[in-house]
């Protein structure tokens, strides 16, 4: 069997364009895969039009580790976001054609389930106004749908340090998701890499009363040994990762203990096997994780395949509940979350399939992601029901 053919499609939502690949063989089996590149899906495209005619055309699907090992080593220059993107796409497209040639789904692929159900928290559910009152609102809707885990941002455009009324009104938001959710949910704070390990620290604490089971990213990702300074003084679990790209680039956090929870983004890690050796490296340490995913329904099947296998995993990030219709029906087939979890997915290969007449319908749109701006998501929601399906979205 021989890769005969890439084919790239991109779709948009509110605040984010989705990058499809399609990827075709000589026996006419196909696989998909997604990827969402924030403000660099020109850069994906490029890499993946001059990649794919030299590295991939010709290539067995069924040979993935070879296939990977190509696509990073050869081209010579160092592996960044988009390029391990990229591998990724193709990577987990190959698992995709090898379920489906096989009729089995991923996970049995990668060493089979060691659970029988994925614990799920929800994303993307606060693009509302940042008051108490409407956050309050928006997290009771996300238990009433059946998350018992939700992750949200608290804070507004600082950066380094903020001033003091500002973090009380974070404390009040906090406050407010807390009583709406009651003493069992779960709540994950993302603080986006914002703050200095002061901050950092100081907010982290402010928090603690309301039990959060996560601080994510509380300092820059560039830093490790800051990173470090602020773990040892914060007194809940430090998650962080999806900026991290390559296992190389772990070391450094595995060796400083830096971290208890890492959140790789399987479709910006090279794939479903770069990120099973990455949780086996992790589990020596005894670290979790927890795989970003603000990715639509190919990514989101990715990740499901990956929890099912990996011992170590412990809750999956979900956007799409939360997304616009069209973002679930662009490639329908997962399962849904009941009671907090996620059934285990079913193949062939990932599961989906891809709708291509959604993605025609919902065509890219200029979106630039900007987390410094306050209330940016809540804005670009409301840009986007106010211009229903227009073909451009401005920007701040």
């Amino acid at each position: 069997m021989k890769i005969v053919d890439v084919k790239t499609h991109v779709m948009s939502t509110a605040w984010r364009n989705l990058t499809f690949v399609r990827v075709l063989t000589d026996e006419g089996l196909e696989g998909v895969a997604e990827a969402r590149m924030v403000n660099h899906t020109d850069a994906l495209l490029g890499y993946l039009e001059e990649t794919v005619p030299n590295l991939v055309l010709g290539r067995d699907p069924q040979d993935i580790e070879g296939l990977v090992q190509t696509m990073y080593r050869h081209p010579y220059g160092r592996m960044g976001e988009v390029g391990m993107s990229g591998i990724a796409m193709i990577e987990i497209a190959c698992w995709d054609i090898i379920g489906k040639m096989l009729n089995q789904p991923v996970y049995k692929l990668l060493g089979g389930a060691v659970r029988d159900k994925i614990k799920a928290y929800a994303n993307g559910w606060y693009t509302v106004e940042r008051t108490p009152e409407e956050f309050h609102a928006a997290a009771k809707r996300v238990v009433e749908r059946g998350y018992r885990a939700l992750k949200f941002d608290p804070f507004g455009a600082g950066l380094y340090e903020m001033e003091r009324a500002e973090k009380v009104k974070v404390v009040a938001l906090v406050e407010a998701v807390r009583d709406a959710v009651g003493p069992e949910a779960e709540i994950l704070i993302e603080m986006h890499g914002r703050f200095n390990p002061a901050t950092a620290i100081e907010m982290a604490r402010e928090l603690e009363p309301f039990k959060p089971s996560w601080v994510e990213e509380p300092v820059p990702p560039e830093n490790l040994a800051a990173l470090k300074k602020a773990a040892e003084k914060i007194n809940v679990p430090v998650a962080t990762g999806e900026r991290i790209h390559t296992r190389y680039e772990y070391r450094q956090l595995f060796e400083l203990q830096a971290a208890d929870i890492i959140q790789p983004d399987i479709t910006h890690f090279g794939g479903l096997l770069e990120t099973k050796k990455l949780a086996a490296q992790a589990e020596v340490y005894y670290i979790l994780v927890a795989p970003h995913n603000v990715g639509g329904p190919v990514s989101t099947a990715a990740n499901l395949h990956f929890a099912a296998s990996t011992p170590n995993f412990k809750i999956q990030e979900h956007f799409n509940d939360f997304a616009e219709d069209w973002v679930k029906a662009a490639a329908p087939g997962n399962p849904e979350v009941v009671d907090g979890y996620f059934a285990l997915p079913q193949g062939p290969g990932l599961g989906v399939t891809l709708d291509e007449s959604v993605l025609e319908e919902h065509p890219r749109k200029h979106v630039f992601f900007n987390l410094f701006e306050e209330n940016w998501h809540h804005r670009q929601a409301q840009r986007t029901v106010t211009a229903g399906r227009a073909e451009v979205t401005e920007t701040a």
